[in-house]
């Protein structure tokens, strides 16, 4: 470990450890567990290409994430508000871009590698809970279009998010924290509006970089994320439901797929690719329970999809859709195992397609990529421990991209997968160690 890295953990120990250890066995160290909420997680996807695409190998992708929630309400009297914090710690490699040869990856949780603040906020709820405005450094995609059902899957191409919103747009993801702010307001109780601004920043993806440089002087515009939708929960509704409509205004600076300034080619001309600074994107989405055995389980079988369309600027891609199940329990005896299954396809751009195929041209191939590429996975979830679960899973990818490998001069095999997916829960340790210090602290 350096030095640097070194002083960032001493001193994140030291900010949690100071208002303790200088009120030893007081009231304040027992309110200020209270207030706590620890969390913890290790995440590892495992994935071994078996069949087609560029080279046989695997590779293996992780992810050690540690947080708390702070209730200010508790610790200080300040009703509705809280501190969110999250930090990051990823490691491994990426089978797309090693071995099968595409730009979609089969480990979602790959990306933004090291160690990274991924999320420090300010939430303020408001009348009764109906208004949550929450601002900070923090990033899109864990506000918008995600979804509690992607841990069910390892594959990038529907989780954490569908993968065209980061193809057409500069929507932030976790964990390259930016500036950043969401509103969300329940008309009723069911029917929301919900928007959100955040700071585009492409310079925090770099690596090396760890989310504590707050400055703005490489930021290249902002991403303006909107919805509006209907959700019902398992405590309000008997087969809980959420659909929504939304979309985004993407006002940052983008490189054009195929033209230089001129309008003719890039990759014909030599000149650079025109740079352009707007560009929009609308989606539906939906989610339906459609069996659950009593309202005390919430086993059952839930349907979802998702359909994203660009309607402004240029893009790589024109639309996405995927489809898929969840069932949750499925034997008498396995309650909480689960069968997932979800089947994606990308669209690509005229533009886009015309790209490539002079790049392969220029590198003596011939012919034209395929327009679209759809991707299928099918996983089968085993609850081992209240807090280890694991999930093997099969993947197929059929005419997989040549984004990663412009310059390939043919298309690549369709690739099958073999992946397994681990996730542990450290969250019930850490709860349980802070109850035993509030039992200390209050005994002193």
């Amino acid at each position: 470990m350096s030095s640097s890295r070194f002083c960032r953990h001493a001193l994140a120990a030291l900010a949690f450890c100071v208002p303790c250890s200088a009120f030893p066995g007081s009231a304040f160290a027992a309110t200020l567990a209270d207030s706590l909420t620890p969390k913890a997680g290790y995440t590892g996807e495992f994935a071994v290409l078996l069949d087609g695409g560029e080279d046989r190998g695997d590779a293996y992708a992780g992810q050690f994430h540690v947080g708390a929630d702070l209730d200010l309400a508790r610790l200080a009297g300040w009703n509705g508000a809280a501190v969110h914090l999250n930090i990051s710690s990823r490691h491994g490699d990426n089978l797309a871009t090693d071995e099968i040869g595409n730009s979609t990856s089969v480990q979602e949780i790959f990306g933004g590698q090291g160690e990274r603040l991924a999320n420090l906020t300010l939430e303020q709820k408001l009348f009764d809970d109906r208004l949550v405005l929450e601002g900070g450094r923090t990033v899109a995609n864990i506000h918008f279009l995600g979804s509690d059902l992607c841990s069910y899957f390892q594959l990038n191409a529907a989780c954490g998010n569908p993968t065209f919103v980061f193809r057409t747009s500069s929507f932030t993801w976790w964990p390259v924290s930016s500036w950043g702010a969401h509103a969300k307001a329940w008309i009723t109780p069911t029917v929301y509006a919900h928007l959100g601004a955040y700071e585009v920043n492409p310079h925090q993806a770099d690596n090396g970089q760890h989310g504590l440089t707050w400055n703005t002087k490489d930021s290249t515009g902002v991403i303006l994320p909107f919805a509006l939708g209907y959700k019902t929960t398992p405590e309000t509704a008997r087969l809980p439901s959420m659909v929504e409509f939304g979309g985004w205004h993407d006002r940052s600076d983008y490189t054009d797929p195929l033209a230089d300034a001129n309008g003719d080619p890039a990759q014909s001309s030599g000149l650079p690719y025109a740079m352009h600074d707007r560009r929009s994107g609308v989606y539906l989405r939906f989610e339906q329970q459609l069996t659950r055995p009593s309202v005390n389980d919430d086993r059952g079988l839930i349907v979802f999809g998702n359909a994203l369309r660009q309607v402004d600027g240029e893009a790589i891609e024109d639309y996405f859709i995927d489809l898929g199940f969840v069932q949750k329990g499925t034997f008498r005896n396995r309650p909480l195992d689960s069968v997932a299954f979800v089947i994606t396809q990308q669209h690509y751009s005229d533009e886009a397609i015309d790209n490539l195929r002079l790049t392969r041209a220029a590198n003596g191939g011939s012919g034209s990529p395929h327009h679209s590429q759809t991707m299928m996975e099918l996983s089968y979830g085993i609850q081992l421990t209240p807090a280890l679960r694991i999930a093997p899973n099969l993947i197929y990818a059929i005419h997989p991209d040549q984004f990663a490998e412009p310059d390939r001069t043919q298309d690549l095999p369709n690739a099958f997968i073999a992946g397994l997916r681990v996730d542990l829960s450290l969250t019930p340790a850490l709860k349980a160690a802070g109850r035993q210090f509030t039992r200390s602290a209050t005994k002193g």
